[in-house]
């Protein structure tokens, strides 16, 4: 179910109880909203019996959780809430901005997410309660792929596993130094008020993330993804003071502390990346191409030089692959950088074999030299089982999953107080509710 962004509280005509679970209610207004929620997200629009049928679904669960305990802890719901608060935030530029959207303060939406958010993960811990241990045989997947009408067969584009290993060249100590110096030189502008410190982060910031904000981000405490020397030094501050020189794993930077409210701060950095020239790129590459010639012998594997040599920490977690937008290891052409698709199309990699080392500039401008090797590439074809088996026990998986699922609802429903509103009883998709239904409008 769509979880509604609290925009929820604006009046609603005519609201009313369309559906009951138990002791669950469902507004007519919660049904419009998740429509609302859907499209601001860039969804297409739901049926409202569709959506009611959802509801229910997540009601019946919920209700069953609360019987058999399933464990959800308010720390985890509160971290989920600060999460949504940080996305929205950043998807309209300031907590001030979110506040004027949805003309509520940032605690009143937070409490509005409560509730949802702790029935949203009480339904799913009651789901997976009810499918554990569900698995799939060979035979079942093979029956399962024979059920698909071969025109229904999905078509694959070329999808290639691609792993890299990539080193940042070092500035030389002079270049480090110019950085430090201009950085303390700043500090001193803005404490002199002769500059603001916005005005030098958009004209001299090397962070394209928050150049056009003038240095700008918001930040918690309970924030996981921040450099730590970075984002240590930030609660370090009072309101308005600007930190030294820090060194981060990106460069240096000094960080002004905007204002402060718990947990939740406002802040603005300038960083410099020190420029390394063409022999720190030059000894960077021979280090790579040292490294690709004991790949070539066998006397070290790909995962074991990502741990020992990668300055790319995420690439640690996953032996270096590269991840594609569904989070799996398979990406097509389309989700490559544009520099990658060169690499490959230059070298004219086949798979199990390694690029020589190829300078280039990360996401964020930042200079580095990568290997990489082709993993595998497929070739584009029809769903089958020799090349799809993985995805097809998946899929094979979850309609077992659905079975168990329904199964379960069908015993469950008739132990139920439900009422439907007469508003829809033409919906076919809730018409195993309507067996149990007690009472309508």
């Amino acid at each position: 179910m769509t979880i509604s962004f609290g925009f929820a509280q604006q009046k609603v005509v005519a609201d009313k109880i369309v559906g009951i679970v138990g002791d669950k209610i469902i507004l007519k207004s919660e049904i419009l909203i998740a429509n609302d929620d859907i499209q601001r997200q860039g969804g297409q629009p739901m049926d409202n019996c569709s959506l009611l049928d959802q509801m229910l679904t997540q009601k019946a669960l919920v209700m069953q959780a609360e019987k058999d305990s399933i464990p959800v802890t308010e720390e985890d719901i509160e971290a989920e809430i600060d999460q949504r608060i940080r996305y929205f935030i950043s998807q309209y530029g300031s907590r001030e901005a979110l506040e004027q959207i949805s003309g509520r303060t940032v605690y009143q939406i937070k409490e509005d997410f409560r509730q949802p958010i702790r029935e949203q993960r009480l339904a799913a811990g009651m789901r997976n309660k009810i499918v554990e241990g569900i698995k799939i045989t060979p035979t079942e997947v093979k029956e399962y792929y024979e059920k698909i009408p071969k025109d229904n067969l999905h078509f694959y584009e070329s999808e290639l596993q691609i792993a890299q290993i990539i080193l940042y060249p070092k500035a030389s100590r002079d270049i480090e130094v110019l950085a430090i110096d201009e950085l303390n030189d700043f500090k001193k502008q803005v404490e002199a008020g002769t500059k603001k410190f916005e005005t030098l982060a958009t004209l001299y910031t090397d962070d394209p993330g928050s150049k056009n904000k003038g240095g700008m981000y918001e930040v918690n405490k309970n924030d996981k993804q921040w450099d730590p020397t970075w984002f240590n030094a930030i609660w370090r501050l009072k309101e308005g003071q600007i930190s030294p020189v820090i060194k981060s794993k990106m460069g240096y930077h000094i960080v002004q502390l905007v204002s402060r409210n718990g947990d939740d701060a406002v802040v603005r950095h300038i960083l410099r990346i020190p420029q390394v020239t063409e022999t720190e790129i030059g000894e960077t590459v021979a280090k790579l191409d040292t490294i690709r010639s004991q790949l070539m012998s066998g006397a070290l594997g790909f995962g074991e030089a990502v741990a020992r040599y990668s300055d790319d920490d995420n690439a640690k977690f996953t032996a270096g692959r590269l991840l594609a937008r569904d989070g799996s290891t398979y990406l097509t052409i389309e989700e490559l950088d544009k520099d990658m698709v060169l690499l490959l199309k230059n070298e004219n990699l086949k798979p199990g074999q390694y690029s020589k080392p190829t300078p280039y500039t990360d996401e964020r401008g930042r200079k580095g030299v990568r290997l990489v090797e082709l993993v595998s590439q497929s070739e584009p074809h029809r769903e089958n089982l020799k090349d799809d088996y993985n995805k097809i026990a998946q899929k094979a998986t979850e309609e077992k999953k659905m079975d168990v699922l329904q199964k379960w609802f069908q015993s469950k429903i008739p132990t139920y107080y439900v009422m439907i509103d007469s508003e829809f009883k033409d919906c076919a998709n809730i018409s195993k509710w309507k067996s149990a239904t007690t009472a309508s409008n």
